[in-house]
């Protein structure tokens, strides 16, 4: 659980640094809708930073669970708020990567709904 507790602070660390650069250096470069995007990005990062956090810090759910869940929110993070940090910076056409944002989202939904059904599945309280 040691490694999904340092791959959530880094990923808290990468979207404060990331919010900052949209913040003063993307301001000046994109256009309000596309700082927007960014900062959706920036912002699904963030909670589902602190989720995985948090769900390592739960004591009623499994490791086996716990691993399963942090697999869907690290991958739903890097397919939904990285898909936005390059299609908004124009790095990829959105033709090419159209499908990897709602997946990613899809992923994250999931998370949430594995730690309700985990968390309920479970005979013993917090």
């Amino acid at each position: 659980m040691k490694k999904y507790i340092a791959i959530a602070s880094f990923s808290g660390a990468l979207a404060v640094m990331l919010g900052a650069f949209g913040a003063h250096a993307l301001k000046k470069i994109l256009s309000v809708s596309e700082l927007n995007s960014f900062e959706t990005g920036v912002r699904y990062q963030m909670i589902h930073s602190l989720l995985l956090l948090i769900v390592m810090l739960i004591p009623m759910i499994t490791e086996h669970q716990k691993k399963r869940i942090a697999k869907f929110l690290i991958f739903g993070v890097v397919c939904f708020s990285g898909s936005i940090y390059l299609l908004t910076l124009g790095v990829v056409p959105s033709k090419y990567i159209w499908f990897v944002t709602p997946l990613g989202g899809l992923l994250l939904l999931a998370s949430w709904i594995m730690i309700g059904i985990d968390v309920l599945k479970q005979k013993t309280t917090l």
